[in-house]
């Protein structure tokens, strides 16, 4: 991250002073350090979701249908984005049914969603930390597009005033998905996306398989290629060492996958 960098160097050029333009990079790059901080934070809460129930699970879904249909049609990148959100909460194949049908439910444009959200506070969200995951899941779908609806907007704040968030609150969360969104259109996103690319085909499956499918194509592929499996064929130095080295590229592939999708 490096706006604050920028910003910070051209107010400080605009004064045509040259020490303004060092204390601007200077006050831009403390500006970064601290937004840098907040981000890997916010990147680990995101990673560490645990399991959520039924309660929580139903109307965080219908809530996301009733935004993504509110501008009249959902979005191929709305709907890739929903997929993702279900892949990061565990969900397992029934489940994603379920969150499908409750989706459906949550197009309708009657849906009451101040009654839905706060009776979701009352039952499944007592927690802060859990309202704001529950904005935060809704707002990364709804920003899966270039630009939010004044419709979109009015929506989530709705659901922010029934849970007591902010709208500065609201705004760094936004700010925070926005600057995630950006990362993974840079070139060292490209780079991420490319390694987490690769660690698929390493346990021989797709970006659309469920929590359960990644655990059952890891332990899979490690009975496949452990070097104690090939151990009763007499093997030479290179099967061993190739053995090996397939085991470290299933370990450190499931690994990448186990923290980006909060697999337990």
């Amino acid at each position: 991250m490096y706006w604050g960098k920028i910003i910070g160097t051209l107010i400080g050029a605009a004064t045509l002073k040259p020490w303004f333009v060092l204390l601007g990079l200077f006050l831009g790059h403390q500006f970064d350090r601290g937004f840098n901080a907040r981000y890997k934070r916010f990147e680990q809460e995101g990673a560490s979701i645990g399991r959520l129930p039924e309660e929580y699970i139903r109307p965080l879904f219908q809530t996301i249908g009733h935004l993504t249909k509110c501008d009249g049609r959902v979005s191929e990148r709305e709907i890739r984005a929903t997929r993702a959100v279900m892949h990061r909460i565990g969900l397992g194949p029934g489940q994603v049914r379920n969150a499908i049908s409750w989706f459906d439910e949550g197009k309708r444009a009657a849906f009451p969603l101040a009654q839905t959200v706060r009776h979701l506070r009352r039952v499944a969200a007592r927690r802060p930390e859990l309202r704001q995951l529950f904005v935060r899941l809704v707002l990364e779908v709804v920003l899966a597009k270039d630009r939010m609806s004044q419709k979109e907007r009015a929506l989530i704040w709705t659901i922010c005033n029934e849970f007591d968030i902010g709208r500065v609150e609201l705004a760094q969360l936004e700010a925070m998905i926005r600057a995630q969104k950006g990362f993974k259109r840079s070139p060292a996103g490209d780079a991420d996306a490319q390694r987490v690319k690769k660690a698929y085909a390493a346990l021989g499956i797709d970006e659309s398989a469920t929590n359960d499918e990644v655990i059952k194509a890891y332990r899979r592929a490690i009975n496949k290629s452990h070097p104690d499996k090939i151990a009763r064929h007499n093997p030479d130095r290179e099967a061993i060492a190739a053995a090996e080295n397939r085991t470290r590229e299933v370990r450190t592939a499931y690994e990448m996958l186990k923290s980006r999708r909060s697999i337990r």
